[in-house]
């Protein structure tokens, strides 16, 4: 009995099991919707990646302003300086080219009519020791040409005096460098303002006009009627503002006071008296000599070619023994001219008497001042003067003091105000 309650429970297990695999019930249908993937950035991965959890700051909305804003004085300044530094070291490289330039220039030339001139001057002597009947027509034309053509190449030349055009660029070099340090002073301390870019502008064209680069119509009078000392700064130069005043508004008087100003007055009649006296004086010699020497040369070399046309056997040696002799002077004048470069000895002069009428002119100008605040600070100011002069502070102040003392005995004082030259 009990087996076969069994047996049925079984069959019945089973015949239920039957049915649920013959009869499956219909799905209902179901719509899957997929999520949407979010997607981080890059920075974000980045940062989440690895247990990071330090974040990268990310700009949002970043828009580009201009470089430069018209409404802003200051930039437009800025923005000038840096056009007129790039035209002052252009300058520098051009000034610096064309004096290596011309200082080819001076030795070809030299070396040039120095071997022109011996070679027509070994033809004469060879003409003069010409036995009679011997034919030296060709010698006679030949140190004829030579000659003539050494004249005319000295007389050009002497001209344009290539050891004066040489001192002229490398003065002109020196000055754009010192002008180009300047400006990049400017641009690094601080914002530039108007007044400084239209100084800058004035410097430059101021050199410019100084030192022109042709050579025709605007070259440099070579032989003026006495020294004229060389003017590179602008002539209505504007003072430049007080600078210790713009970092500190606690300075009294400008940094000036009775004492320096009777300093700085001092140190302008000693420039007067001495330095500028003494390099006028050199100068006008200088020019004196290169006039004369300028002069000797093609005239020695024009007599040279004259005589050496007049050579032959009808009037002797002598014609041959002029043009030899006047043309070994001349070979030897223009060595001392141009190998001593006496051009250039007179141009530095003129640029020292330059030198020292811009210290004098800038000293006078600050004591010409009555409002201090329009000075440039009393203390720069004389540490600058120290400088440009090769002196230091004390040795100013001695120097004054000792002009003011020579002044009061009615003597001059033995020393001259710069140390530099």
């Amino acid at each position: 009995m009990a087996s076969l309650q069994a047996s049925n429970f079984l069959l019945s297990s089973s015949s239920k099991q039957i049915h649920a695999a013959i009869s499956v019930p219909k799905l209902p249908s179901i719509r899957f919707s997929v999520p949407k993937v979010a997607t981080k950035k890059l920075s974000e991965e980045l940062n989440t990646r690895d247990g990071f959890i330090n974040t990268i700051p990310i700009e949002k909305n970043v828009t580009m302003t201009p470089l430069l804003q018209e409404s802003s004085p200051v930039s437009m300044a800025t923005v000038q300086l840096y056009a007129i530094l790039e035209a002052v070291a252009d300058r520098v490289e051009m000034h610096n080219n064309i004096g290596e330039q011309r200082e080819n220039w001076n030795s070809l030339l030299l070396n040039s009519i120095n071997m022109i001139t011996l070679t027509a001057v070994t033809m004469a002597g060879v003409t003069a020791t010409g036995g009679a009947g011997v034919s030296l027509l060709g010698l006679k034309l030949a140190s004829t040409l030579l000659f003539s053509a050494a004249t005319g190449m000295l007389v050009l030349m002497n001209k344009i005096q290539p050891s004066q055009l040489v001192e002229e660029q490398r003065n002109a070099t020196r000055l754009f460098k010192q002008l180009q340090s300047q400006i990049q002073t400017l641009l690094a301390v601080g914002s530039p303002s108007k007044e400084e870019v239209k100084d800058a502008m004035e410097k430059v064209l101021a050199l410019d006009k100084a030192y022109p680069l042709p050579l025709l119509g605007v070259m440099l009078e070579k032989f003026p009627e006495s020294l004229e000392p060389a003017v590179w700064w602008p002539k209505n130069q504007s003072q430049k503002t007080n600078e210790a005043k713009q970092f500190n508004g606690k300075e009294e008087n400008n940094g000036w006071t009775e004492e320096l100003e009777m300093e700085m007055r001092e140190v302008v009649e000693v420039i007067k008296r001495k330095d500028s006296e003494h390099y006028e004086q050199q100068g006008n010699k200088a020019l004196k000599i290169n006039k004369i020497l300028a002069t000797s040369g093609p005239l020695l070399t024009g007599i040279a070619a004259l005589g050496s046309a007049f050579m032959g056997s009808s009037n002797g040696p002598w014609a041959a023994i002029v043009a030899a002799v006047a043309g070994a002077l001349a070979s030897a004048v223009n060595t001392f001219e141009h190998g001593g470069q006496v051009g250039m000895v007179f141009e530095m002069y003129r640029n020292n008497v330059g030198f020292f009428k811009l210290v004098q002119e800038s000293i006078e100008s600050n004591l010409d001042e009555s409002d201090l605040e329009k000075r440039e600070n009393g203390e720069l100011f004389e540490m600058k003067v120290a400088l440009q002069l090769g002196r230091s502070l004390s040795e100013l102040r001695v120097l004054a003091k000792r002009s003011s003392y020579s002044r009061i005995e009615g003597s001059s004082i033995d020393e001259d105000a710069s140390k530099l030259f």
